[in-house]
């Protein structure tokens, strides 16, 4: 059976809505792991300009993996920044497609009842010949 414009747009609609909230999904996941780097810097920035002994023993090493948290939460922004414009996209495609198969489901609809119509008139007159 083939299926209708209603009934493929609906599946795109399903489809589309999926898309999207991969995208969102991924955005949340960037942010998360920035966020999580950001934490990461500033405890280690904490540890070595307190007093404790060990980053005292090794600045050096503090200060490479102070380096690579900031290095990996502005990574991570930039991913997620780079995800924001896809979730915008797959919104904006989302609209579209469901406008469309609104606009198909009602036109269907609109057929379907001037069929009948058209078939009811049809009956009338033969029932009257």
């Amino acid at each position: 059976m083939m299926t209708t414009r209603a009934q493929r747009l609906k599946r795109l609609v399903r489809l589309q809505s999926q898309i999207k909230a991969l995208h969102e999904t991924k955005h949340a996941t960037y942010l998360a792991q920035a966020a999580a780097a950001r934490k990461d810097a500033t405890e280690l920035l904490d540890a070595l300009n307190t007093a404790s002994p060990l980053p005292g023993l090794f600045p050096d090493l503090y200060n490479k993996r102070i380096t690579a948290a900031v290095d990996r939460e502005e990574k991570e922004t930039r991913r997620a920044d780079q995800e924001a414009t896809r979730v915008a996209t797959a919104t904006a495609r989302t609209t579209i497609v469901e406008k469309a198969y609104r606009d198909a489901f009602r036109l269907e609809e609109r057929e379907a009842a001037e069929k009948d119509q058209l078939e009811s008139v049809e009956r009338r007159i033969t029932e009257r010949k």
